[in-house]
């Protein structure tokens, strides 16, 4: 049973110093560290940290904001570590995963990201409803507005050949095909 230190810092310039001297108190028998954004999902140490750990081992950091990158971030890793039967500690908050007050903390973590998810999801359905009302739609503009379907229709009845019709009118191929493939999928359903 290994005692694993994690230590990062976002910048070159930063030190690991006071998170070192913090892990190798706690006992950390061999320590991974990473010298990168928090934001950055390549991170080498936390890889090779992840891959080393086995069950009955413990991974430690000085301070939560060091492992995850947010908080779904955070409990997803926690919950991996937990999975594979690898306890989880950290040194500034005092959680620890291997103790039942420590379990406790980590699934309240777990049932408040829960609740922020369902907010920004309530949240950005109720903005995109109350644009809805005021005649707005999202996604992307149309490419193919009223006059350009009537010009497809003009041209497909013509022999002019699909990259004509598509350089013509400033269209891809994609464009003319998905337009075309509406057109007669409506004069069928007639």
């Amino acid at each position: 049973m290994a005692i694993l230190g994690y230590a990062r810092v976002s910048t070159v310039e930063q030190s690991t110093d006071l998170q070192l001297d913090s892990l190798q108190s706690a006992g950390c028998d061999k320590i991974f560290t990473d010298s990168a954004s928090g934001s950055k999902t390549d991170r080498k140490g936390l890889a090779e940290t992840l891959e080393y750990a086995r069950s009955g081992d413990t991974v430690v950091v000085w301070r939560l904001d060091r492992l995850g990158r947010s908080l779904r971030h955070l409990i997803d890793v926690i919950n991996e570590l937990d999975e594979r039967g690898i306890a989880f500690r950290s040194l500034t908050e005092d959680i620890n995963t291997s103790t039942p007050g420590g379990r406790l903390v980590y699934h309240l973590f777990g049932a408040l990201a829960e609740f922020e998810r369902g907010i920004i999801k309530e949240r950005v359905n109720a903005g995109l409803a109350a644009a809805r009302k005021r005649g707005r739609v999202g996604g992307r503009p149309a490419v193919v507005d009223k006059s350009k379907a009537a010009a497809i229709q003009a041209m497909r009845g013509r022999e002019l050949s699909v990259a004509d019709i598509c350089k013509s009118l400033g269209i891809s191929k994609a464009t003319y095909f998905r337009h075309k493939n509406r057109d007669e999928h409506v004069t069928s359903n007639c």
